[in-house]
């Protein structure tokens, strides 16, 4: 059996006291769906806003309350990143296919290239996950830096089906945040919703389109404006450049 869901990569939570958070393993991959407990939801707002806890020399200057300054990068940082992606595995051999490091949950629409497009897509780094079309197959490779690495083979309409479903688990984690946000961060509520939606790559409200991707995508975009000429400073006072700045603002 062929099991793809969406997960975000989880930051550490030492110290956090801003909300609850779930005791999950940092670093570690968390799935993404509509079933996630509160706890858990708190996790993944925490590891999302800290992925993006960067301040623009030129933007909105940083609150000076705690849960202001944690949330600025998020709720003012137009491109932003969701470390993660898609997991596959298959639970019959073991295989299973996770992103690589500095891929982003916008970048999955990249599969699509594997059903529609050119026929290839590569998902990150160390490894390096990649999936080719192959006929009216997909086959998926764990690793394509290593030549015996396991691989995964399901036919396209497997492959489309999955996916198609992977967009509803993300969807409903995504309403599931804006009950939870309502609840923990009720002023932050409206702004939260929106900006975790440009995270994700989903549409803010029903039945409307996500916001467009830049050519390279909202995490490249990102890294662009992080020159010398255009530093960003993390709450930490940590200053970023683009010989510093990682996609991520927590490294493996």
């Amino acid at each position: 059996m062929i099991v793809l869901c969406p997960v975000l990569e989880v930051c550490p939570a030492d110290g956090f006291g801003l909300w609850p958070v779930a005791a999950l393993a940092p670093y570690d991959f968390m799935p993404l769906n509509g079933d996630l407990s509160p706890a858990e939801v708190g996790t993944a707002v925490m590891s999302i806003a800290k992925a993006n806890d960067f301040e623009p020399e030129d933007g909105p200057r940083r609150p000076s309350d705690p849960l202001g300054a944690f949330l600025h990068g998020l709720l003012t940082l137009d491109d932003l990143f969701a470390p993660g992606g898609l997991r596959v595995a298959d639970t019959a051999t073991g295989a299973v296919l996770s992103p690589g490091c500095c891929n982003g949950l916008d970048e999955r629409t990249d599969w699509s290239e594997v059903l529609d497009g050119g026929g290839r897509a590569s998902f990150g780094h160390d490894p390096s996950p990649a999936a080719e079309r192959i006929g009216d197959r997909a086959r998926l490779t764990v690793d394509a830096d290593r030549e015996d690495g396991p691989v995964i083979e399901l036919p396209l309409t497997d492959l489309r089906r999955l996916l198609t479903a992977a967009e509803h688990d993300l969807t409903a984690f995504l309403h599931l945040t804006a009950t939870w946000a309502t609840a923990h961060l009720p002023t932050h509520a409206p702004r939260l919703h929106g900006a975790l939606a440009r995270a994700l790559g989903l549409p803010d409200h029903p039945g409307t389109r996500g916001a467009p991707r830049t050519e390279e995508g909202g995490r490249r975009a990102r890294a662009a404006l992080l020159s010398a000429s255009a530093p960003y400073v993390r709450s930490d006072g940590f200053i970023a450049t683009s010989s510093t700045w990682k996609p991520s603002s927590f490294s493996r």
